[in-house]
């Protein structure tokens, strides 16, 4: 089985095991609060397999934030949309060309000060108003860091924090949707799709609808809170983790 594994992908077994537990916990808290997949799962892929970063976790945020939208579409915020999205676009751009140009280790510090930012703004940021500046802004900070590092979420986030729950999951996957899908077909597009990221796309692709389920299924009955900071707690530590390996 691992020589099957490892010829098929070009990854180790044991790898792919770690990277399929954090595919379906990363499912799960995105389905729950929004977003997650990236947050959770951006760290532990560039520490194992830094060739799958950014792309995995982008081909595998394609269905996921499909699925969000399928169940919630009613309660997108589309006038937020309609100022946010546009900006993804040259966003998706810029985090193209970061990819090309710069080596796995300065990804890998990227990814971490991303977590590690994006922790510290969950924790402690205020009520935002929204408005089109804001928003557009936001949305062209999520299209570069969500392409170049799949930790794009946490612009777009903050300025939701305090809105409902399902507005915050369904406008977050209206943009996670539409935003992955131009920087999968941009990535493909320049040949900076590996094929590893395909195929353990296709592998895990069932495990992101089971963690998806599972949260929908659950979502009502999970303390808001509690959850959050344990969620923020692991992704520190993870993006910690990273910095000092990547650094040193």
């Amino acid at each position: 089985m691992n020589g099957r594994v490892t010829d098929v992908v070009g990854v180790p077994l044991e790898v792919v095991l770690v990277l399929a537990v954090v595919v379906v916990v990363g499912a799960f808290v995105q389905s729950v609060v929004g977003l997650g997949l990236g947050l959770l799962g951006a760290p532990v892929v560039a520490l194992l397999e830094p060739s799958l970063t950014p792309t995995l976790l982008l081909w595998l945020a394609v269905p996921l934030s499909l699925f969000v939208l399928v169940a919630e579409w009613r309660h997108v915020n589309w006038w937020a949309t309609a100022w946010a999205l546009p900006a993804r676009l040259p966003g998706t751009v810029l985090g193209v060309w970061l990819v090309a140009a710069f080596s796995d280790r300065a990804l890998g510090v990227v990814v971490a000060l991303m977590v590690l930012a994006a922790v510290v703004l969950a924790h402690w940021v205020v009520e935002v108003r929204l408005t089109p500046a804001r928003l557009f802004l936001a949305g062209l900070a999520a299209g570069t860091a969500g392409t170049a590092t799949s930790v794009g979420g946490p612009p777009m986030a903050v300025l939701f924090s305090h809105r409902p729950p399902q507005e915050t999951r369904a406008t977050l996957a209206v943009f996670f949707f539409v935003g992955t899908l131009l920087s999968v077909a941009l990535f493909a597009a320049t040949g900076e799709m590996p094929a590893a990221s395909l195929w353990l796309g296709l592998l895990f692709l069932p495990l992101v609808v089971g963690g998806f389920a599972v949260g929908a299924a659950v979502r009502g009955r999970v303390p808001r809170e509690g959850f959050r900071q344990v969620v923020l707690g692991v992704c520190a530590a993870s993006a910690a983790v990273l910095l000092v390996r990547s650094l040193l």
